[in-house]
């Protein structure tokens, strides 16, 4: 989960309100996160699945970048259309870097004359520099140090929001709104990473805790901690920075061309252009699969791929077990010409060679709201 020590840990705005809840603390992204509660990991990812799981994503990176040329200057930086975004909708887009790797993934709202960011926390420290760098004469950075960030996950998140703010009910995915949660002014948006419907909403560091207390007061909602957040992502098939993306991996590679428009592409204006276009012409030489191993031995993160009997073609990036598939489930880059599904692959799990193949994600369907 991370290597710093307990000195150098940084307080989420929520410490208080994870330990009073029973929470297990531990050091993650250079903060000190609930990992999980008293019901425990498993408990904790069926109930998103069933009712609604409270996320405190607190640790991530908030941003305004203000200017009618704001779109322009993020832009320079990633490959995602966001000229095209209209008022209070958001896309997923990445920073790439002159190599066409990924220097993070992120969501971005539009508000016409400004964007909200979002981006995460363990390159925050990377990213906000080079948006600000890029906007520079065309729009201005502002850092939100002063907000927390709730995500609220599950099929019955969108009751409970629109108990207390009736227009989040007709939101749909990747949307957003500006209301009033108790009093208090809050960004929302329809979003979220475990595959669930559900809700984002950014708020001031001072309201965080009252407003969490709130929402868990209701008979659907419990807090969930990093342990079933990371189950939930793996079967939803989404990635996760640090293992699946990095400043090597190409967006087609990770499965990640359906981000980068048309226009886009002809312009082939963004960092990284010459290789991510030539991949999506050509074809990566790796791609980024679904894994479901046999038997009940996870393959964890790392784990070498064989092609069977044969040569290594590729490594596991997320592993564990999958609470609502009932068994082990990765996802891991494996060579291209392995990648189809239905490919039979082994994994090098300890001292054995687990059979295993590659199949389509998710490994669980997403159930965004459309509208």
């Amino acid at each position: 989960m991370g290597q710093n020590t307990a000195q150098d840990l940084k307080t989420v705005p929520l410490a208080d309100f994870h330990r009073r809840m029973g929470a297990k603390m531990v050091p993650f992204a250079g903060y000190e996160m609930p990992v999980q509660y008293s019901a425990g990991i498993i408990e904790e990812h069926r109930h998103t699945r069933e009712k609604a799981g409270l996320f405190d994503v607190s640790h991530m990176g908030q941003a305004w970048l203000h200017g009618t040329e704001a779109a322009k200057a993020l832009e320079k930086l990633v490959p995602g259309d966001v000229q095209a975004l209209h008022r209070g909708h958001g896309r997923y887009s990445m920073i790439t870097n002159d190599a066409g790797g990924i220097v993070d993934d992120l969501i971005v709202t539009s508000w016409g004359d400004k964007l909200f960011i979002v981006v995460n926390a363990s390159r925050k420290h990377i990213d906000l520099p080079l948006i600000a760098t890029a906007a520079t004469g065309l729009a201005e950075l502002e850092i939100l140090e002063d907000r927390a960030l709730i995500a609220l996950q599950g099929p019955k998140a969108s009751a409970v929001m629109s108990a207390i703010v009736p227009a989040t009910a007709k939101m749909a995915f990747m949307s957003a709104l500006e209301a009033e949660i108790d009093g208090v002014r809050c960004h929302i948006t329809r979003s979220g990473y475990t595959g669930e419907d559900g809700y984002e909403i950014s708020m001031p560091v001072g309201n965080a805790e009252a407003i969490a207390e709130s929402l868990c007061d209701h008979d659907d909602v419990m807090p969930i901690g990093l342990g079933a957040r990371d189950t939930l992502r793996l079967e939803a098939g989404l990635c996760l920075y640090g293992n699946d993306l990095d400043e090597e991996t190409s967006p087609i590679e990770a499965g990640l061309a359906w981000t980068i428009s048309k226009r886009r592409r002809e312009a082939a204006d963004f960092p990284g252009a010459g290789r991510i276009i030539g991949e999506l012409t050509e074809g990566p030489k790796r791609k980024r699969v679904g894994i479901l191993p046999e038997g009940r031995a996870p393959a964890r993160d790392g784990t070498v791929i064989h092609a069977p009997g044969a040569d290594v073609i590729g490594t596991v990036t997320s592993g564990g077990f999958g609470p609502s598939v009932g068994g082990p489930i990765a996802m891991g880059y494996v060579a291209s010409d392995h990648a189809s599904a239905a490919t039979a692959l082994e994994l090098a799990v300890r001292k054995s060679m687990v059979p295993a193949t590659v199949v389509k994600m998710p490994f669980q369907p997403h159930r965004y709201f459309k509208g």
